[in-house]
């Protein structure tokens, strides 16, 4: 079957692809797409096998994610399939992954460390040809929640913790508003801003969020909530929208109001938007590695979802450049914490690139109290 690859496709018939597979989720949308186009440290491709007669059989967009340009910009990008693959079902669209994942990675060699494709749902029927291309699984838990219930099964699939977290929250006065405009966005990303730092993980920049707001905000497949008290912004979460799915993207509080417990309202709020807007699914985004200690999933799995482990398929395109940096990264780290202070903010540094791409962490260790970074 003659197969051919393209990086551009028209808009219609791109959306008629995705509207047509199960599987797509908002990552594969034209609208995100531009998304990344527009943030800075980010470069979305597209890369897609088509057969003769023109049918699409396979679509791949990773979006390269770079900390460091110039000499570093290799040792310090990784590219990152946030919707992993999308094929049509059957043999043609195993045929088309196959031979798009070979081209691909004829293209990602030496350019950048790695591919990682994020599973935001189960895709066995394509893992053996993920693992003959070199997309290596790797466990990856989630939490989705049905929204597709009455309010009051939901509130009740709550933990009574967090129930009583969401009344605190209420009666110290806490209210939740969509953002609207640039000043409330910035003062979101200021709530992000502070917990990644404490954290020591690199953090997009403002211009991802700015696209967002601007591109998927207008045709509902972007909501971005803060949680104020007195109106001072105390908490945000950014979340997406496509097809009755709400996903959790980002979100963020300040510590100084952790007995406001805006993360858990803000929550909520989220929860009550996408079930009165036909959303049917709540995804959390990930919950980490099972075998891994990971603070957020204790905060996520409060609210009643369901745990599920769709994992994600890494190829490494570096291997020698790879395991250097890894080494790079636990040199840095320990220097950052145990050599005198004029040589941490350095370390520090470094210790953040390469934890970020290395050891391929998509979410930080512990964000604040709640959650991290999907």
């Amino acid at each position: 079957m003659p197969i051919k690859i393209v990086n551009t496709l028209n808009d219609l018939i791109w959306r008629d692809f995705i509207e047509a597979q199960p599987q797509a989720n908002v990552y594969h949308t034209p609208e995100m797409f531009q998304v990344f186009s527009n943030a800075e440290g980010h470069q979305p491709a597209l890369w897609a096998a088509i057969k003769d007669d023109g049918t699409l059989l396979a679509m791949l967009l990773p979006v390269q994610v770079s900390l460091q340009n110039g000499s570093l910009h290799a040792w310090t990008t990784r590219a990152v399939v946030y919707g992993s693959v999308l094929t049509i079902q059957g043999e043609d669209g195993a045929d088309g992954l196959r031979f798009l994942l070979r081209e691909y990675n004829t293209f990602a060699r030496g350019k950048f460390l790695l591919t990682e494709l994020r599973n935001q749902s189960p895709i066995d029927s394509i893992q053996p040809v993920l693992s003959e291309c070199g997309y290596a699984f790797e466990e990856h838990l989630n939490y989705l929640v049905n929204l597709d219930v009455s309010e009051d099964v939901l509130w009740h699939g709550l933990s009574k913790s967090c129930r009583q977290r969401v009344h605190i929250s209420i009666d110290k006065g806490t209210i939740v508003q969509e953002v609207s405009d640039s000043d409330q966005l910035e003062a979101a990303y200021g709530k992000l801003q502070s917990v990644y730092q404490r954290v020591h993980v690199p953090l997009a920049h403002i211009s991802l969020f700015k696209a967002a707001l601007d591109i998927c905000s207008p045709l509902e497949m972007c909501k971005v909530f803060i949680a104020s008290v007195d109106n001072t912004c105390i908490g945000a979460c950014f979340n997406l929208i496509y097809n009755g799915r709400m996903h959790a993207w980002y979100s963020g509080s300040d510590r100084a109001y952790a007995a406001y417990n805006p993360n858990e309202l803000l929550k909520w709020h989220s929860f009550l938007w996408g079930k009165a807007h036909g959303c049917h699914t709540f995804d959390f985004g990930g919950a980490g590695r099972p075998n891994e200690a990971y603070g957020p999933r204790a905060f996520k799995a409060k609210f009643g979802g369901e745990l599920v482990n769709y994992g994600r398929n890494v190829c490494v395109h570096s291997p020698l450049r790879y395991q250097i940096s890894k080494t790079i990264y636990r040199v840095a780290r320990k220097i950052s914490t145990t050599s005198p202070k004029p040589c941490q903010p350095f370390a520090k540094q470094v210790n953040n690139i390469f934890m970020y791409l290395a050891y391929n962490r998509p979410n930080p260790p512990f964000i604040g109290i709640t959650k991290g970074n999907q």
